[in-house]
C-alpha cells in the first residue's frame, strides 16, 4: 500500500486495508535483508564521528531541584541545572570522599553534597572538574573525550529535526544486555517490521536500500502503521545514521510529514557478570500541518506516556533482537 501523495492529504490520515494479508502469508524478507547490507550500514556509521557525545537522557528529567545520575561507559556521573537553568555536569562522586552526588540536593542551582557540605556550582571546585554537557530541547547529552577518543566537537551531531515548540515530544529509555552497534544493527534492519512487529505495522516493503545503484546510504520503506482492525495510517519512511549510535527515522511522505523518531545507544558497562549493557534512548518528535494537532500538542502530558509504552512495546522486541545478535557475536555463532 503506497503512501498518499503529497498535497493529496484526505481529511482524516486513515486507510482501510482492502486485501489484509494473514501475517504467514506476507512476502518473504530474509533474501533482501542481506547481511552484508546491514553490516555494511553499520560499518559506515560507525566510522561517522560522533565528536565523543553520549546521549544520558531527556531534556524533562533535567530538573533544577535535583540532580541525575547516570552511568555511561563505566563513568559515573551527575548532572544537574545550574543558577542560569543551563545543564551541568561531571564525575558522579564527591572528590572529597566519594558520596555518590546523584543522591545530593540541589539549591538555587548549586549541587550540595550531602555527605560534608562540598558545594558545587558546576565549575572547577576541590578537584572536581565539570565535563561539557548539551541539551538540544528533547536529549541531554554529554562530550566524555578519554571515552570516545576522536577530535571533540562543540556540540552533537543532531539531524534535522521539526521544531521543538510545534512538535510532540516523547522520549524512551530502555536497557538490554548488548552493545551499541546492536542496536544500531537493528535499526538498520528495516526488512523485520512487519514479521517482528506485526501488531504495529503492516504492508511493509523496502523501496531503496544503501545497495543500490546511485542511492544515498539510507533506507526507504513504504510501510502502514496499524491503528485498529483495517485501519492503518501508510507512510514513507527514511532511515539514516547520521553518527556511530544514533538512527533517525524521518517520515517523507503521508501523515506526519517530516516527523522523526531518534534512537540512541549508549554504552552503561558491564553488568555482574561482566556482560555490556546498552541503553536505548528513543526520542519521537511528531509534527502535522492538520489543524487538530494544535490540540493534541496540548494534550502532551496524557499523550506522552502511550507513545512512551508503544516504544516499549517495540523495543521489547527490538532489544531481544539486539541482545541475542550480541550474544551470537559473543560465541563466535554469529552469521551475518
Amino acid at each position: 500500500m503506497n503512501p498518499p501523495a503529497p498535497g493529496r492529504r484526505g481529511r482524516l490520515p486513515l486507510s482501510l486495508r482492502r486485501r489484509p494479508v494473514p501475517w504467514e502469508r506476507q512476502r518473504p524478507t530474509w533474501r533482501e535483508a542481506r547481511p552484508a547490507v546491514i553490516a555494511g550500514a553499520l560499518k559506515r556509521a560507525e566510522a561517522r564521528p560522533s565528536g565523543n557525545w553520549y546521549v544520558v537522557g531527556a531534556s524533562r528529567d533535567l530538573r533544577a531541584d535535583r540532580p541525575l545520575g547516570r552511568t555511561v561507559a563505566g563513568r559515573e556521573l551527575v548532572l544537574w541545572r545550574g543558577p542560569d537553568g543551563r545543564p551541568v555536569g561531571g564525575p558522579g562522586a564527591c572528590p572529597h570522599l566519594g558520596a555518590p552526588l546523584r543522591d545530593s540536593p540541589v539549591r538555587c542551582g548549586t549541587l550540595v553534597c550531602h555527605w560534608h557540605g562540598l558545594a558545587l556550582d558546576g565549575g572547577p571546585s576541590a578537584g572536581w572538574a565539570p565535563l561539557p554537557v548539551h541539551d538540544d530541547g528533547v536529549l541531554v547529552w554529554v562530550r566524555l573525550d578519554e571515552v570516545g577518543g576522536e577530535a571533540p566537537l562543540d556540540a552533537p551531531v543532531l539531524p534535522p529535526r521539526p521544531a521543538v515548540a510545534g512538535a510532540l515530544t516523547s522520549v524512551y529509555t530502555g536497557v538490554g544486555v548488548c552493545e551499541p552497534e546492536d542496536v544500531v544493527a537493528n535499526r538498520l534492519d528495516p526488512w523485520h517490521g512487519a514479521w517482528f512487529h506485526p501488531y504495529s505495522f503492516v504492508d511493509l516493503t523496502v523501496v531503496g536500500s544503501p545497495d543500490d545503484p546511485d542511492a544515498e546510504d539510507a533506507f526507504t520503506v513504504d510501510v502502514s502503521f496499524k491503528v485498529a482492525g483495517r485501519l492503518v495510517v501508510p507512510v514513507r519512511a527514511v532511515f539514516t545514521a547520521p553518527e556511530p549510535r544514533t538512527v533517525v527515522m524521518r517520515i517523507t511522505e503521508g501523515e506526519g510529514l517530516g516527523s522523526v523518531v531518534e534512537t540512541h545507544a549508549t554504552p552503561l558497562g558491564p553488568d555482574e557478570r561482566g556482560r555490556p549493557r546498552t541503553a536505548v534512548v528513543e526520542a519521537v518528535l511528531a509534527a502535522s500541518g492538520r489543524p487538530g494537532f494544535a490540540v493534541a500538542r496540548r494534550a502532551a502530558p496524557l499523550l506522552r506516556p502511550l507513545v512512551r509504552a508503544a516504544a516499549g512495546r517495540l523495543w521489547r522486541d527490538d532489544l531481544a533482537y539486539a541482545e541475542r545478535r550480541w550474544l551470537l557475536r559473543a560465541t563466535g555463532r554469529f552469521p551475518g
